[in-house]
């Protein structure tokens, strides 16, 4: 079987693949921002965790556990996402505790719109001295 195009559909793959694109893409490149956006968010959520639970050794102080944070944020991701980490004293289930506090910006991954603000915390108990 031959397929016969007339000369009305001259051109008409070129008009379907624009119509189709312009409804793709913006959805894969919102995809792909959601899955930025969402790696991120769990890293630094789990540096802030990590730093947390060394601030709250018995040897340790806040200081220890930002350094801690930054270290890995830098590692896992850059260190443009650990320029505002903040340890301070907190009350964690009843107990004394740290709480270690990330915010950063995720930038949008298209050329325009808002980039996003993400604002995580970590815990810890304190050790006993």
């Amino acid at each position: 079987m031959r397929w016969h195009r007339s000369a009305a559909e001259d051109g008409a793959a070129v008009v379907d693949f624009v119509l189709v694109t312009v409804v793709l893409l913006p959805l894969v490149l919102g995809i792909l921002q959601l899955a930025l956006v969402l790696h991120v968010r769990n890293t630094l959520t789990a540096a802030a965790s990590d730093g947390a639970r060394l601030a709250a050794t018995a040897d340790r102080g806040p200081a220890d556990g930002v350094r801690r944070t930054r270290d890995q944020i830098a590692g896992a991701l850059s260190a443009r996402f650990a320029r505002e980490v903040t340890a301070r004293p907190s009350i964690v289930d009843g107990q004394p505790g740290v709480e270690i506090r990330v915010v950063a910006v995720v930038p949008p991954l298209g050329l325009w719109g808002p980039a996003t603000r993400l604002e995580l915390t970590g815990h810890a108990i304190e050790e006993p001295s």
